[in-house]
């Protein structure tokens, strides 16, 4: 009996848990997306090293504010928000760091 009451209220713990790290798909996804779009402008030279290693911590940056946000378990209308604007303005960053003209020395 001891036994049961412990492992119910531990289930309902981790299953709260794993919930509510999944509380930003869209955000997932867009990061998803924009290390593609950074990798692959390394790969056809569009991206400098340089430029890279700067788009990169901005990736790390919004990753550490998403992982933030969701350590209370509850992602707010805000806090979504803003997490979209940081995405929106790394997005525009990496497209006029690949059509800025600056070629990858051979």
């Amino acid at each position: 009996m001891k036994t049961r009451n412990f492992i119910f209220p531990a289930l309902m713990l981790f299953s709260i848990i794993s919930w509510a790290q999944e509380t930003t798909p869209r955000v997932d996804v867009r990061q998803g997306a924009q290390r593609a779009r950074i990798h692959e402008g390394r790969a056809n030279g569009d991206i400098t090293n340089k430029e890279a290693a700067v788009l990169n911590s901005e990736q790390r940056h919004i990753r550490r504010s998403e992982r933030r946000v969701k350590a209370d378990g509850t992602v707010t209308a805000s806090e979504s928000s803003r997490l979209a604007r940081k995405q929106n303005r790394a997005n525009r960053h990496i497209r006029r760091t690949k059509h800025n003209g600056v070629a990858k020395p051979n």
